[in-house]
């Protein structure tokens, strides 16, 4: 698996601390910014990453700004993307588990270090379990086809 992750300057330490934290399970990454010292528009960052997402370049993403709000948001409008602000354990779990979300969002001003990790590696272990959740899923696609006009 590869992941794309980024952030806007708010973010930039915490993304730091991740792609560590990736770097230490082996898992491969591209990172596309924001860079030290750089400020960006964070609805850019969140777009481009996206839409490699919606193309399947990569199967997920972790994003990050102040709140994980604003992210969530911009990426949710490229059709075929699952974006999730998660903040705790279990949202992060239920993201993949229950709506198969690709993208996971963080706020750098909500959540610390050791969090950020626990919710990478709840997010990383799960898979969507389908069940009752499938026909939520599916419905979710329809509503993206049927704005992708």
């Amino acid at each position: 698996m590869k992941i794309a992750i980024g952030c806007d300057q708010n973010a930039y330490a915490l993304k730091v601390e991740i792609m560590r934290h990736l770097d230490d399970m082996g898992i491969a990454y591209d990172d596309f910014g924001s860079h030290e010292g750089e400020s960006v528009l964070y609805p850019n960052v969140a777009l481009k990453i996206a839409e490699e997402v919606s193309k399947g370049t990569y199967e997920r993403a972790i994003i990050l700004c102040g709140t994980g709000i604003g992210m969530a948001i911009t990426a949710n409008k490229v059709p075929g993307v699952r974006a999730a602000v998660c903040h705790d354990v279990y949202s992060a779990e239920r993201a993949r588990k229950s709506n198969n979300a690709q993208v996971m969002t963080m706020g750098a001003e909500i959540v610390g270090v050791a969090l950020a990790k626990k919710l990478v590696d709840a997010w990383l272990a799960s898979e969507f379990q389908g069940g009752g959740s499938t026909p939520k899923v599916e419905l979710m696609c329809e509503i993206d086809e049927r704005y992708r006009r």
